[in-house]
């Protein structure tokens, strides 16, 4: 089945013009072309043109568009990506809707304005304080700048990766523990430290991570395996892997990862 680029355009609430020129650019090539000369779309088309547009509502411009469907060519786990990413804005949106709608319910009653309430889900810099905390002012200063000076198809590349990351040991977790599941997950088993090998990386291509940066070794034994403790210490972190289940296992593969490696 495949729809003609009237239909689409209609569907996508944009133009046949906008649609034939993400086709010139390469960005979205017509599933076929007609005897009448009119553009059709499959579905596999309709699913890039999903994720073209999400980007663009990041803010993406075409050239870094392209540049990250190219780099990641899965579309279901690309749009895993996009869709936790999109789950973690919802959530940040929902907090800032209640602290716009309790300042103004305290407005309109006349009351003292409470000035922790009124800023949840604005600040980026939100776990500032927390991470000099742990390790310092000069991780957080020097992971900010990192992060600032990437490009936007810097940063939603590595957005998809790092919500990726996080799918798959969901994933993992969740067989793991599944009742009845045969050949459950063991997490010194290959797989489960395959995700472990996927974690450091990430770990280590962090500025302002222990071992993190250019050049950086990684981190060492303690702070990683130290991480997997605070996985499961800390319900925040604990929801990123599934719930407390999900981050025991978390914790009981970066272990074996670290006896083995670190």
């Amino acid at each position: 089945m495949d729809w003609s680029i009237q239909e689409i355009a209609r569907l996508a609430s944009t133009t046949s013009r906008t649609l034939r020129h993400y086709g010139d650019l390469g960005l979205l090539p017509p599933s076929r072309i007609g005897a009448n000369g009119y553009r059709y779309y499959d579905a596999a088309a309709l699913v890039r043109l999903q994720r073209i547009l999400m980007l663009r509502a990041l803010g993406l411009g075409l050239p870094a568009i392209r540049e990250v469907l190219d780099h990641e060519t899965d579309a279901a786990r690309a749009l895993g990506a996009h869709l936790a990413w999109l789950r973690g804005e919802r959530d940040r949106l929902d907090r800032q809707i209640g602290s716009v709608e309790d300042t103004i319910t305290t407005l309109n009653r006349k009351e003292q304005l409470m000035a922790e309430n009124m800023f949840d889900g604005f600040d980026h810099t939100e776990h500032k304080e927390e991470v000099e905390q742990r390790w310092g002012a000069a991780a957080w200063a020097s992971g900010d700048s990192w992060w600032r000076g990437m490009s936007a198809a810097e940063k939603a590349a590595w957005q998809e990766r790092q919500a990726q990351l996080l799918a798959d040991w969901r994933a993992a977790a969740a067989f793991s523990g599944a009742s009845g599941a045969s050949g459950r997950l063991d997490p010194a088993g290959a797989e489960a430290q395959a995700l472990a090998q996927r974690q450091f990386d990430w770990l280590r291509a962090i500025p302002g991570t222990p071992g993190g940066g250019p050049g950086g070794a990684g981190p060492s034994k303690e702070y990683f395996t130290g991480l997997g403790e605070m996985y499961v210490s800390d319900e925040r972190f604990a929801a990123n892997y599934g719930g407390p289940a999900g981050a025991a296992f978390v914790r009981a593969a970066l272990l074996a990862y670290a006896d083995r490696n670190l």
